[in-house]
């Protein structure tokens, strides 16, 4: 067993146009002022990191690493979560998700796919030059306007959509083989892979590719009222990242599951800050060191109700009590008999 590392945060919901939050030296000095000691930089954000300068400049990754260790802070992965989800879009959904795009691209959605696959290539590279493990991303979407259809879907749609999206996958899962890093789908509603049965049909259709992992976020399981303990036993070798996020679902008369319409603190299914929530994190915890994750625990801050400072200010000490400093050794090991191999061979009346 090996011991998860942490606490961290996820910039993304923080990074704003008002200091401290529109730098990366800004936000490292928050973020170690919290008592966090690691950072997860949101890739696509000019204010923070330079995608395309990283994957061609080891100098300016050093430059980067060495602003985090002023301040005590580790990197602990990139996320191309937005590029992520332009490898696959739904033309309906072109318009909302046209705005992740660099503005030449916009409007032409082969550009846009071209671009985004590009950046994902750029990621594999920046994140080698980075000395980095791991990467959250999300896979983008065909089949997700059919989640629940009405009509019934053609035969053979979901499986077209499926295989069309491990084509354009395959290609980036091999550049970021080539760099040596893991390519971590944070399993989220939205996304093609959403859950596991869908996880299993890209990950076969992708020949079961080394890099195709997960990014395990126990909040969007709880929105789906999904197992997010069994989750951990049946993927656990492919959980390569852990977004520590809380959540509640709440039914009732009125709504539940596909309560998507109402404002989100009317909802039933509503994301929380850490110990607001129902998610149990002490059996997450102890589930993730039982299997020897030793990746980060990334606090990514979403409530409809608690301020972020507030949230992000109690996340890191959430995180940290939850971390198991794993056993090194045995705990009856004080009742060892010392026996050998001939005296078990007695004992078991075969000697």
């Amino acid at each position: 067993m090996r011991t998860i590392k942490g606490p961290a945060i996820f910039l993304a919901q923080f990074a704003g146009d008002a200091e401290p939050y529109n730098s990366l030296p800004g936000l490292a000095r928050w973020a170690a002022g919290h008592g966090y000691k690691g950072v997860q930089i949101p890739s696509w954000d000019a204010r923070l990191f330079d995608l395309a300068k990283a994957a061609e400049s080891r100098g300016y990754c050093e430059e980067v690493l060495g602003i985090l260790s002023q301040h005590g802070l580790a990197l602990t992965e990139l996320s191309t979560h937005l590029q992520g989800q332009l490898v696959a879009v739904h033309p309906a959904y072109d318009l909302a998700f046209d705005g992740f795009a660099a503005p030449e691209v916009r409007g032409r959605p082969q550009a846009r796919q071209a671009w985004a696959v590009e950046q994902m290539k750029l990621a594999a590279r920046a994140s080698r030059n980075l000395g980095l493990t791991a990467h959250a991303t999300f896979s983008g979407a065909l089949a997700w306007p059919f989640i629940y259809p009405w009509p019934q879907r053609p035969a053979g749609l979901v499986e077209t959509a499926f295989d069309e999206l491990a084509a354009r996958w395959r290609p980036i899962l091999d550049a970021f083989d080539e760099a040596g890093v893991d390519v971590c789908y944070e399993i989220h509603p939205g996304e093609d892979l959403h859950d596991g049965a869908s996880f299993e049909m890209f990950l076969e259709r992708v020949g079961n590719h080394p890099r195709c992992n997960i990014l395990y976020d126990p909040s969007h399981f709880v929105l789906q009222q999904l197992d997010y303990l069994d989750y951990i036993d049946i993927y656990h070798q492919r959980i390569r990242a852990f977004h520590a996020k809380d959540a509640e679902f709440n039914p009732t008369g009125r709504q539940g599951v596909y309560g998507g319409f109402q404002p989100w603190a009317k909802r039933a299914g509503r994301f929380r800050s850490l110990g607001d929530g129902q998610v149990d994190f002490g059996a997450i915890f102890s589930k993730l060191s039982q299997y020897g994750y030793d990746g980060w625990a990334v606090l990514e801050w979403e409530c409809c109700i608690k301020d972020s400072e507030q949230g992000a200010a109690e996340g890191a000490p959430f995180i940290a009590n939850h971390i198991i400093q794993v056993a090194s050794r045995a705990f009856d090991d004080f009742a060892a008999s010392g026996v050998d191999m001939d005296t078990n061979r007695k004992l078991l009346g075969i000697g």
